[in-house]
């Protein structure tokens, strides 16, 4: 019937806009990849491998990379292991600087440390732990806000807010 003006609408606007949105923010975002791994030498000449389950680039900016279930393994000139796991994690494959964050936990030589954040500058030369920091290890335990490791000093800073205290059981032999 071709008299008849029928605008019946097979998508509605609001779903209309919403694709629209949808199709705008993917337009920035690159491919994804599934069981990624990367491995290399940072600029101290400790090897390193870094592993996630799902990784994405950007495409505005193809050096970083976002990824979920990380896994970062660190092999140190003094035959020394630092195991780092966290939910999401960034890697800029350019400067070899990785940000973990979600849950993070780390091992090391007997220690156990969570927070929620860890940064790990190679063009700075520093670790940054962040948020809930919380350090297990048979020499005791504390809790912080923050931990920074100036690597190229190998010195420890530990911080908190100026309400809160740094908690800390030492145990003495």
């Amino acid at each position: 019937n071709k008299s008849k003006n029928d605008k019946t609408e097979i998508i509605t606007s609001e779903t209309q806009e919403k694709l629209k949105k949808q199709i705008d923010n993917n337009q920035n975002q690159g491919d994804t990849f599934y069981n990624i791994e990367y491995s290399g030498v940072d600029l101290a000449g400790n090897r390193y491998r870094l592993k996630s389950k799902e990784a994405s680039n950007i495409k505005s900016n193809k050096e970083v990379v976002k990824m979920k279930f990380v896994e970062a393994i660190f092999y140190f000139k003094d035959d020394t292991v630092l195991n780092i796991q966290s939910n999401y994690g960034i890697y800029n494959n350019r400067t070899l600087d990785m940000t973990f964050s979600g849950d993070v936990q780390a091992f090391y030589q007997g220690s156990k440390l969570f927070a929620q954040k860890a940064e790990y500058s190679n063009s700075n030369n520093f670790l940054q732990i962040s948020e809930n920091v919380k350090v297990d290890d048979i020499r005791g335990n504390f809790t912080a806000e923050k931990l920074y490791f100036d690597i190229s000093k190998q010195t420890l800073n530990i911080a908190s807010s100026k309400k809160d205290k740094i908690n800390a059981n030492i145990n003495i032999k």
